[in-house]
Formats: structure tokens, sequence, C-alpha cells
């Protein structure tokens, strides 16, 4: 298995690299598409299922809408066509024949959803309507990246309709801080930033975008969920209105948030490292990976009841006994997949009733005694994670820089982030980072908390940096 290209040399190389070789992803039969392999999937069924769970937390229902829009839905928001119009796909004819009226495969479904809520919505008794679809969006993709940017992706996107600015606000918040800043801190082990988009950044026909970015190993910011207050501008555009207690018809105040398999390269880009990737065991398919050295019966056993022991224990683990492939081999393979304990089992240890644990964030061995592994590994991998996301906070503090002025800031951006004075830079300030390929990435308070709805006007630190 030939060695990886190193992160310091091409951090982009590696990133494909590491794709490849831990049979993770591969490019689809049509330009900008993905085929995610079933390893990559798993991660990707887990964090499903953990983001699932926090969303219905919240009091949000799954429900599933057509992939298909017609185009008069989209033109009905000027702003949002506008600011989708270069990514769509459009069918034109199907059956053999030409549509009437042209369908966009959908980049995401706040028209859609508003259609439906303009009927599902009569009276304040219907309201908040809280709704989330996990599916699949088509945005078409002019410089595809695995995972990152794709034609076509999965993900999750909520709509939900509220009485008031405020209880809208106050929901898009708790979907950004309970459900995407607690999953991705502590179950990926990612340290995020929260704050708002400014305007140049916010999601089109929204009036406030707060989002959700960290830091990868080569200091490039990643967005890796967002929530919108889209105001009223689509509840107006789609008559999404409803009956008050005291009778007055009143217009709906609507969000609508997301988070995509761009998680899966999050979590590539911010704990891999030379040898492959390293996978929380929060997240980890497989947690602990049992290896019997050799094909000799005492170990064959032994090994297999280790497996059965760890699983009662609550542990995911997966028996390798594949002899016929070399001993070596197969330790890479399982390094390069990140799998966060690696228990070694041959005759040699058992002569002494031991095994051998192999860290996989460290690197680290040590014997261990039989009789005491399950409770050791249980403890081991909570201690992973906190030292996991440790170690990514303290990358993303040393690689921070207080800034000045927009030449500070292009500077600190070369390799990492840079906080400025929202004063100080300004929509000037900002269009001249652009130019160098560099964006805010968030607007927070000086305290680093997401400050109130869209309010750009105060007192607030802007977060800039290269990104993917």
């Amino acid at each position: 298995m030939s060695v990886l290209t190193s992160q310091q040399d091409d951090f982009p190389r590696w990133y494909q690299d590491v794709l490849e070789k831990a049979e993770l992803a591969e490019n689809g039969p049509v330009r900008g598409t993905m085929v995610i392999r079933p390893y990559a999937y798993s991660l990707w069924e887990r964090m499903q299922a953990e983001v699932d769970g926090r969303i219905k937390a919240t009091g949000a229902e799954n429900v599933y809408l057509p992939m298909f829009i017609p185009q008069s839905y989209l033109e009905r928001e000027a702003e949002h066509v506008e600011g989708f119009s270069p990514e769509l796909a459009v069918v034109t004819h199907a059956g053999g024949k030409e549509l009437p009226e042209p369908v966009i495969v959908r980049p995401t479904s706040e028209t859609l959803f508003g259609e439906l809520m303009s009927k599902w919505i009569q009276s304040h008794r219907d309201l908040p309507m809280l709704l989330n679809q996990w599916a699949n969006v088509v945005r078409w993709e002019m410089r595809p990246r695995l995972f990152l940017r794709t034609s076509e992706f999965l993900w999750q996107e909520g709509h939900t309709a509220h009485a008031t600015r405020e209880d809208a606000n106050a929901y898009a918040l708790r979907i950004h801080l309970d459900v995407y800043r607690d999953f991705l801190q502590n179950v990926l082990a990612i340290p995020v930033l929260v704050g708002v988009k400014s305007r140049r950044e916010r999601f089109a026909g929204a009036i406030n975008t707060m989002t959700c970015e960290a830091m990868m190993g080569d200091g490039k910011a990643l967005q890796m969920a967002t929530s919108h207050e889209l105001g009223q501008n689509f509840a107006k555009a789609f008559d999404i209105t409803f009956a008050s207690s005291s009778g007055q018809v009143e217009t709906c105040w609507t969000t609508s948030w997301g988070s995509s398999t761009r998680m899966v390269g999050g979590l590539i880009m911010a704990h891999g490292d030379n040898q492959g990737i390293r996978i929380p065991p929060r997240i980890a398919p497989v947690q602990v990976v049992v290896l019997a050295v050799k094909d000799d019966e005492r170990t064959m056993t032994t090994a297999s009841s280790l497996v059965d022991e760890l699983i009662a224990a609550g542990v995911r683990a997966r028996l390798d006994n594949r002899t016929t492939q070399s001993f070596g081999r197969r330790a890479t393979e399982w390094e390069l997949k990140g799998v966060p304990v690696r228990l070694e089992v041959g005759p040699r240890d058992l002569e002494s009733r031991q095994a051998t644990i192999v860290r996989r964030d460290t690197g680290t061995k040590e014997s261990i005694t039989l009789d005491t592994i399950s409770t050791t590994i249980v403890a081991l991998l909570e201690g992973m994670h906190t030292e996991m996301i440790a170690a990514a906070r303290q990358r993303l503090t040393d690689r921070t820089v207080e800034a000045a002025s927009v030449v500070e800031a292009l500077e600190a951006a070369k390799t990492g982030f840079a906080r400025i004075p929202w004063d100080q830079l300004g929509e000037e300030g900002e269009e001249a980072l652009n130019r160098e390929a560099v964006s805010v990435r968030c607007l927070q308070t000086r305290e680093g908390t997401v400050p109130s709805s869209g309010d750009l006007d105060s007192d607030l630190m802007a977060i800039v940096g290269r990104s993917y």
C-alpha cells in the first residue's frame, strides 16, 4: 500500500489520497457527482442519526418532499432565484416530450415548503410548524471536490414557520447551538466558531444567516452548518398567513437550516494526519478492531471472545481474522481508516494473558491484561474524545491572529484565521479581502457569541480566512 502525500507538502493531494486509499469516495460517472463507499457511508449514517435525534428533540418532525420544483416557484422570490441561478439543473424534456413548464432539480426547498405551508397553516394553532427532511440536492458545481463541493450531495434541511420574528429567531438559534454546535463539538470533536454571516455572505433571500465555522488541518475554514432567518420574504411570496387569536390575518416568519455530507470532509480534514484519517470514538462506526495476529485456534478463539466482550460492554468492535494477508498490511489499512483503537492478539501475548492496545490518535502502544480489556477500553475511548477536541482547539487558538487592518488580516489568512473589528473592516474591507480569495467567515460578539438577529451595526469582530 503506497504512502500518502504529506499534508505539509500538498494538503489537497493528501486529501485526495486519503479518499482513495481509505476507500471513502470516488468520482461518479457524471462530472461533479460522487460515489460514497460503504465505510464513509457508515460514517454518514451515524452523523445522520446523531443530528436527527437532536433535531427531533427541538420538536421538529421529518417529512419528504419531491425533488422536482416548478420553475415558477423559484421565480416568486427574486433574490432567492438570483442567488441560485448559476447552480440550477433544469429539466425541460421528459417522456419524450417538452415539458409545458421547466422543472428545477431541487437546490434547496424553501419555495416548495413555502407553497405547502401556505396550504397547511390556517390558524395560530398550527404554529409553530417545525419540519425537516433528509434528501439529496443538486447544485451544479463548477469546481467539484469530493464531500466538500459536489453537484449532488446528501443533507438535511429544516423549514419552520412562526407567529413572530422573536420566536423564529429563538428557534433558529436553538438549532444552531443545540443541534449543530453540540453535535460538531461533542460528537465530531471539532471546535467551531459560531456567528452570523455578513450581508455579502448571507443565504439568498435570508435576513440573517448563522454559521458554524471550523478550522481544517491546513488552517483553512470550512462552513459546517448554517441556520437562516428568512424573515417574511418567503411567507409574503407564498402567502403563508395565519389567523391570530384576535382573528386578524398575519404573515408568518420562517426559517431554514441545514447540514450535509460536507461534515464527512470536515471530519477528515480536521483530524487527519500523514497516516490517514483519525475518527473520534463517538462517531466511529468501528471503535475497536481486534486483529488476530496468527491463524492458530487459541488466538482466533481469544480474539473472537474479546470482540463479544467489547460489544457486550457497548463498544462497536470488529474482528479482523484475515491471516492470509500480512499483519502489517492489515494494521496499515485500519490506521488509514482511522479506527480509534487497534487491539492486537497473538500467541506470544496470550502466553502472558495480554493483548496490545494501539491508539490511533497518538500512535502509542501498551500491553494490557485480558481481564481488564473492556473496562480499560471504555474509559480510553471517552478520554480520546476529550484529547482530540483539545488538540483541535489548540490549533484553532494557535492559528488565529488579532489583526488591525486588511493587510494584517490577509497575512494571517495565509496560515489560519484573523480576528479584526468589524467597524475597522466594514464592507469595503471585506470587498478587498474577497479580491484576494479571503472572506469573512462570520461576525461574532467580542466574547465569541452569536450577535442578536441580523444586527451588524454593533461592536462585532470579524473572523477572516481562506475557505473551502
